[in-house]
């Protein structure tokens, strides 16, 4: 079996299922342990044993629903390999975009104001909590979430990526608040999903990604609301938020951190679909 005979075979197998025709390349350059520049100069070379019959396996697991990432065991974000499993959110393009726009906001927000204390709450895999530290130093980043063996994984990634984070379990801002410790920037990717949804969407999401950090009550607001009531307690009086959003939900959040944050500047962000992805708040 060649290398272009193996992927043709899973591309025509994987639209038959509905799913990504890519996939096959992704699971076929992680078992051959290449990149797509390599995989694509080796077209005609023949599949070393063992590896048809674990690509064939993973191929048709995909085709069953388990989304690839999982199967491989890793996503990219900003350039760098995070490990995933089912316990965690697998990171996505538009969280990217997240974390680029804050890291634009922060000088000009902020100045030269040297070591600032950061907290991504709801971390997953630690993809926000880890690039935000990796590309600004200085930073002192804390993140939390409420599921253990979430935050043993996003633990995993920080020291696999050499970035120095204080994780700390707990729900929302709670354990933060308990702890009396202030904030300048808190970023966040809640769950946001209206639990309605559910019938419509894919069910490699359903199915295999974790609902608590998908779904969040009747309008997918549920824990903007709560974050209105806690942010409050641990944010410095000049302050930057940042919300990854649902489309078509950027003015409802906009409209509750206004009302928690009068004299805060709120912006929508549009993400590079030209979707309402972002909403940051400016405070002081």
């Amino acid at each position: 079996m060649k290398v272009y005979e193996a992927l043709n075979w899973a591309s025509s197998f994987l639209k038959k299922a509905n799913r990504d025709e890519n996939g096959g390349e992704l699971l076929l350059r992680h078992f051959m342990q290449m990149g797509r520049a390599s995989l694509l100069a080796n077209l005609r070379e023949e599949l070393q044993p063992g590896i048809w019959e674990r690509f064939q396996e993973a191929v048709r697991a995909h085709a069953a629903g388990q989304p690839v990432q999982y199967i491989i065991g890793s996503e990219e974000f900003y350039g760098r390999t995070f490990r995933v499993n089912e316990d965690v959110l697998i990171p996505r393009p538009e969280t990217e975009e997240l974390v680029y726009h804050a890291l634009q906001r922060m000088p000009q927000l902020f100045g030269n104001a040297g070591s600032l204390e950061m907290a991504d709450i709801g971390t997953g895999s630690g993809a926000i909590a880890v690039t935000m530290k990796l590309e600004m130093p200085e930073l002192n980043v804390t993140a939390t979430d409420i599921y253990g063996p979430t935050l043993e994984l996003a633990k995993e990634n920080a020291e696999q990526n050499g970035a120095k984070i204080e994780f700390v379990q707990g729900d929302l801002l709670q354990p933060l608040i308990s702890k009396g410790k202030k904030f300048d920037i808190i970023l966040s990717n809640p769950p946001y999903i209206p639990e309605r949804d559910v019938e419509w969407m894919s069910e490699v999401v359903t199915e295999h990604e974790p609902h608590r950090a998908l779904f969040a009550g009747e309008d997918g607001l549920d824990l903007y609301r709560r974050f209105m009531e806690e942010l409050p307690a641990v944010l410095n009086p000049q302050a930057l938020i940042g919300f990854e959003v649902g489309t078509g939900q950027s003015e409802a959040v906009s409209i509750l951190l206004q009302q928690a944050f009068p004299e805060a500047n709120i912006d929508i962000v549009y993400d590079i679909n030209g979707k309402d992805r972002m909403v940051f708040a400016e405070i002081g």
